[in-house]
């Protein structure tokens, strides 16, 4: 579990393709590494990993044929947002966030408003019933609040902070993102579309 408060940006230094899976290596930058253990789960861009080994800055993991088919993927020299797992003594400044990305996304417009940048992105239109305005959106694994949402295209505003922190300053028409949506509207969604068959 994830807050979508990123710590670090990294980049991906190798992806070495294994039939459909992949080795993926990210050289970690200022990520903290002094309490991560082989195992332990760090979400990249959003997709939640496990530690596979670890160097004075770098960390290696195996990534899955599922991940890469409902993600989009690693690349060398990727820029990559970077968060550890939650601890039940971490301030929750974003949301709750399990790093498993419910679809791809992608950049629709970018526009500067007063030093902030607003971006319109569109989403699967399955995607639709979890979307509200002022509800919560993860995007390459940053927490962010929906400003609109209209017709399979929601948008957010960037403070120049998380432009600052993030790779989202990277983004422009056209470039795809890793989404997952808000955790809570998943399990209402569940629980209003259960009839209680079979229960």
């Amino acid at each position: 579990m994830f807050t979508g408060i990123i710590e670090a940006v990294g980049t991906v230094t190798s992806v070495s393709p294994l039939g459909r899976t992949a080795a993926v290596r990210i050289e970690s930058a200022g990520l903290d590494l002094s309490d991560v253990s082989i195992g332990d789960s760090i979400a990249v861009s959003g997709v939640c990993l496990t530690v596979k080994s670890l160097g004075a800055q770098s960390i290696d993991f195996d990534v899955s044929a599922e991940t890469l088919d409902v993600t989009i993927g690693f690349h060398e020299a990727d820029r990559v947002n970077l968060e550890k797992s939650l601890r039940l003594d971490t301030r929750i400044g974003g949301h709750l966030v399990s790093g498993h990305v419910d679809a791809v996304g992608e950049v629709d417009e970018v526009t500067e408003t007063d030093g902030n940048r607003v971006m319109r992105l569109r989403f699967p239109e399955a995607l639709a019933r979890f979307f509200a305005r002022k509800g919560s959106v993860t995007v390459n694994g940053v927490s962010l609040t929906v400003n609109s949402v209209d017709s399979g295209v929601f948008s957010v505003n960037l403070i120049p902070h998380t432009l600052a922190v993030t790779n989202l300053g990277d983004l422009r028409k056209g470039s795809r993102v890793n989404l997952e949506i808000d955790l809570v509207a998943r399990y209402v969604e569940r629980m209003l579309g259960d009839t209680g068959a079979g229960t």
